[in-house]
Parts: structure tokens; sequence; C-alpha cells
């Protein structure tokens, strides 16, 4: 089963993406800021990463430039409330394979998750 971790600094919304994918996949570990995801991603090498973009200290753009340059495999998806897009497609030039909109929709989180891992 593949691993992941979430990223957010809104533990209502880890929570709300843990229930979402789960039993799917297995979400091993959660973090409240960017410098907790990169401990965690050290720790514990998930398959992928569910990433905020808006959070103090390190935020998600941050975490993933370190992410892609620690760990090349690890498959990110961006996680942005609305009005973001210039922030989105950013992310994705800088690696992120995918991206949802909160208020999350079950169904489109399972399809970016799952698409991370269509040509494996």
């Amino acid at each position: 089963m593949k691993t992941g971790v979430i990223v957010d600094d809104a533990a209502i919304m880890r929570l709300r993406l843990r229930e979402i994918l789960e039993p799917d996949y297995s979400v091993v570990g959660e973090a409240g800021d960017g410098d907790e995801g990169l401990r965690l991603c050290e720790k514990l090498n998930p398959d992928f990463v569910t990433l905020d973009i808006s959070m103090p200290r390190t935020n998600g753009m941050q975490l993933l430039e370190k992410l892609r340059a620690k760990f090349p495999d690890v498959r990110v998806v961006m996680v942005s409330a609305v009005g973001q897009k210039r922030l989105v497609i950013d992310a994705l030039q800088c690696g992120a394979v995918d991206f949802v909109i909160k208020p999350f929709d079950p169904d489109r989180v399972r399809q970016a998750v799952d698409r991370l891992f269509e040509e494996c």
C-alpha cells in the first residue's frame, strides 16, 4: 500500500484528507507546518505528500522545493484555497503533480492521488 504524509496547518483539513484517503492509502504522518513536514518525510520516506500552499514558517512552496531536492521520487499534490491560481501554477512548474482546491471534493482528492501512481 502506498504511504502518504499530509501537511496542512489546519487540523480539520488534515483529518478530512485522512478520511478521504484511507483505506486506499496509508497515511503514515501528519504535520501542521512545513518544518514538521520535512522532518516527517525524512523519518518516514512516504510515497506521496499532500501539501498545503499557505502555512506559517515554511510554506508549501518552500517545502516543495526542499522535497524536490532531497526526495526527487516523492510525489506531491498541492492543496490550495480558491483564489490561489498563480501559486498553483508555480507549484506545478516546481514539480507538484496535481492540486486540489479547498473545500475538498472527495472524488477529486482521490483522483489527484491516484494520478500520482498511474505511470508506476
